[in-house]
């Protein structure tokens, strides 16, 4: 591997193509330092003092490259200039300053993705004293003028306000105009007469607060007054009868130019002119007033003027006989006319119209109420004057006939009627005008009212029950929309034709078929749910006290229903009942019916043998027992011991016996007893040991029961009874001094007691469980006593 150095050339232009890499990617090192903002001459100034805003950056950098500022000024937050340049501090004048100019300034300065800002604020005082302009100043009252207040050199939004001093010292507002700048024209009127003087003044809004100038010079102004007041006349007089020509003149004297007159009656222009004008019309119509308006401009001058127009008759009147007319009755019209000035009328006609159509020509018209003579019927009266013919009408007056009510109709709301429950009961009229009365009287001299008056109202009338059919024919419905008529009747027996009546069920009655208590197993029993009243169909439900559901269900058109249990078994027994309901949904519940179920003949016939064979076999146990009770007695006669010998013998004793050896005295402890059972098939092993010419005496304990305490006196200790017993080379036992001894030891049972009424019976038995117990004893002790 060539290890010579890198050539001085090469290490140089790699080190200027590094620097300029890192030059293009802006790695360059920079700080700003800080960014000051200083105000000149001061932070507080009087209005239109020159003022100068210095803002400077201090910047650290690595001059690796050249850095541009960036320059922003703000006030209150919204930016009035900016500026970018190499240069670390930038100026900006406000050459005057005006109290528009107050506010918190900041100036930014950002360098690449750098900022910096300082704030200073500036406070501007005073403001500039507006200027007041008027077109003219020598007026008429109401004439318009152009006013125009100025402050040129503020800046910013100013609001301008006019005002009127009189001569009393008194100030009054005239106008405020809306935000505007350096100055305001507006248009003025003032309507006082006489001289004033006239100022304004403005104030500008910071957000800092408002502030207000002062005011500006006043102007003297004179308002003159404005003669326009027009004059009016009327010919030939002010009160004319109808007919009668009149002639109006209104007039202004000496008028302005551009003056306008107007003619009016009750706000209606008659007529419109310049200056002056003349109106002739014939009086027809009642009597009012008249209005002669002068106008100038904005300026309004008005004359009123009262007339009175009287008629020669009056305006025709029409009546209807009578008020309420009902279809097939007579009514009459009248037309009637009071003529006030009958000298001046010729060839009065008076004529009755219906719908503008001439019925008649006279003042009254005779009709029968139908519905063709229903209409708009008027009356027109005319006559003649000298100079005029006059028509006049009367009121329309509508004639409508009214419908008389028709008979009215009873019906059951939802068209079922349920003994026994309150129900509602409609009455209704297919025809008749509104409103109609409708009365409905019940059972019991009951009476309701109710008045139907809307399209879409009812006569509902909520009833108490009844309990029978019949009683729904004691129903009456009056209905009537005619005093003068009676009323129309609808009966309850229309009820019968249109209502569904619903008799609710009585109370059911179960019974069962057969009619017993208790039923085999295998027959058939049949339930039956009857009612003695309702309305069929009728539904019936049986159940019964063991099962959760219903057993049948069954709807008849009759009063009673069956349900039927082909073959009875033990799990039918139990309590029953039913439960009837039709259409008037009042459920009924019957008594409740109990039925037993016997087991079926046969089974009672096995029942009966099994019965007696058990008996049988009781019987046969009992004399099984009795049998062999007897035969352990006479095998167990004896107490038998075993000997403790080489071959063992055993010692039998009677009851007798035994009983007197439990009696004997301590005395008679050596008493021998001997057995005279020994057998040579069941001598021991040990006698081949034993040797002849040594005999040794062997002991046995014979363990006795308690004595009966009434015969003898009882000893409750252990009394040994001794009996020596010697056997012979042949087996047979010997008595002999000195030979083999045995001691029977017989111990009082304390523990048993003795039957005294039956002393031979109880004997038997002491010594039968005596033997078996000693003769268990026997062995183990003869056998102790032998391996000693």
């Amino acid at each position: 591997m060539d290890s010579r150095p890198l050539n001085p050339l090469l290490l140089l232009i790699l080190t200027s193509l590094l620097h300029f890499w890192q030059c293009a990617r802006g790695q360059s090192s920079y700080i700003i330092d800080s960014v000051d903002l200083t105000i000149i001459p001061n932070g507080t100034v009087q209005s239109g003092t020159p003022v100068t805003l210095f803002c400077r950056v201090i910047v650290s950098h690595d001059n690796s490259i050249h850095l541009t500022n960036t320059f922003k000024f703000t006030r209150d937050d919204i930016l009035i200039h900016s500026e970018t340049t190499k240069e670390d501090t930038v100026q900006y004048d406000l050459n005057p300053a005006r109290a528009a100019d107050s506010g918190n300034y900041e100036c930014q300065v950002t360098v690449k993705d750098k900022r910096k800002s300082s704030i200073s604020q500036l406070t501007v005082t005073g403001l500039q004293t507006p200027t007041l302009l008027l077109s003219k100043n020598n007026l008429f009252e109401s004439e318009d003028f152009i006013a125009t207040c100025s402050a040129p050199e503020e800046k910013g939004d100013l609001v301008f306000r006019f005002y009127q001093k009189f001569r009393t010292g008194e100030v009054q507002q005239i106008k405020q105009t809306v935000p505007t700048q350096k100055s305001s024209e507006t248009k003025l009127a003032l309507k006082q007469v006489g001289d004033s003087h006239l100022y304004c003044d403005y104030e500008i809004i910071l957000v800092s607060g408002s502030r207000r100038s002062e005011s500006s010079n006043k102007i003297q102004v004179i308002v003159k007054v404005l003669h326009i007041v027009p004059i009016m006349n009327v010919l030939p007089s002010t009160t004319v009868y109808e007919g009668d020509i009149m002639e109006v003149v209104c007039k202004v004297v000496n008028p302005p130019p551009n003056l306008e007159v107007f003619l009016t009656r009750d706000r209606m222009i008659l007529k419109k002119a310049s200056a002056s004008l003349s109106h002739r019309f014939t009086a027809l119509d009642h009597s009012g007033e008249l209005v002669c308006k002068a106008e100038w401009g904005n300026m309004q001058k008005e004359t009123h003027l009262n007339i009175t127009v009287k008629e020669l008759f009056s305006k025709p009147h029409l009546t209807v006989e009578p008020i309420d007319i009902f279809e097939g009755d007579k009514f009459k019209l009248t037309c009637s006319v009071s003529v006030y000035v009958p000298e001046k009328i010729n060839n009065q006609t008076i004529s009755i119209y219906k719908d503008n159509v001439k019925l008649t020509s006279g003042n009254t018209y005779f009709a029968v109420a139908q519905p063709d003579r229903n209409g708009n019927y008027t009356c027109r009266a005319q006559a003649t004057s000298v100079t005029h013919s006059f028509i006049k009408e009367s009121q329309t007056v509508v004639v409508k006939a009214k419908v008389p009510v028709s008979e009215p109709k009873l019906s059951v709301v939802g068209g079922v009627l349920v003994l026994g429950k309150r129900f509602q009961l409609l009455c209704h009229s297919d025809s008749g005008t509104l409103p109609i009365s409708y009365t409905l009287h019940g059972p019991n001299r009951m009476s309701n009212v109710k008045v139907v008056s809307k399209q879409g109202e009812q006569a509902i009338f909520n009833t108490s029950a009844i309990y029978k059919s019949s009683d729904i024919d004691n129903f009456l419905c009056h209905a009537k929309n005619n005093r003068n008529k009676p009323p129309m009747t609808g009966s309850g027996q229309q009820l019968l034709r249109s209502t569904k009546i619903i008799e609710p069920v009585s109370k059911p009655l179960l019974t069962t078929q057969p009619n017993i208590g208790h039923i085999s197993e295998g027959q058939e029993v049949t339930l039956l749910c009857s009612v003695k009243r309702g309305s069929p169909p009728v539904n019936f439900t049986w159940f019964h006290n063991e099962s959760k559901h219903a057993l049948h269900s069954q709807t008849s058109k009759n009063l009673k229903g069956t349900y039927s249990i082909k073959h009875v078994k033990g799990e039918h027994k139990g309590i029953y009942y039913c439960v009837s309901t039709n259409e008037a949904n009042e459920p009924q519940r019957s008594p409740t019916v109990v039925i037993g179920v016997k087991l079926a003949g046969w089974k009672i016939g096995l029942i009966v043998v099994f019965c007696i064979l058990l008996i049988l076999a009781l019987i046969l146990v009992i004399i099984f027992k009795t049998r062999l009770r007897q035969f352990k007695r006479k095998r167990t006669g004896k107490l038998s011991v075993k000997s403790a010998s080489t071959k063992t013998e055993r010692l039998s004793l009677t009851q007798a016996e035994v009983n007197e050896a439990a009696n004997v005295t301590p005395g008679m402890i050596g008493k021998s007893v001997w057995s005279e059972h020994a057998s040579a098939s069941e001598s021991d092993d040990q006698n081949s040991v034993t040797s002849p010419g040594n005999p040794e005496p062997e002991y046995t304990e014979v363990q006795i029961r308690q004595a009966d305490p009434n015969k003898a006196p009882v000893n409750k200790a252990t009394d040994t009874v001794y009996s020596e017993v010697r056997n012979s080379k042949q087996g047979v036992p010997e008595e002999a001094d000195g030979g083999l001894v045995e001691y029977a030891q017989l111990n009082h049972d304390t523990d048993h007691h003795i039957d005294h009424g039956e002393h031979g019976n109880h004997g038997n038995h002491s010594v039968q469980d005596d033997h078996i117990d000693e003769t268990d004893n026997s062995a183990v002790t003869n056998t102790a006593n032998h391996e000693e």
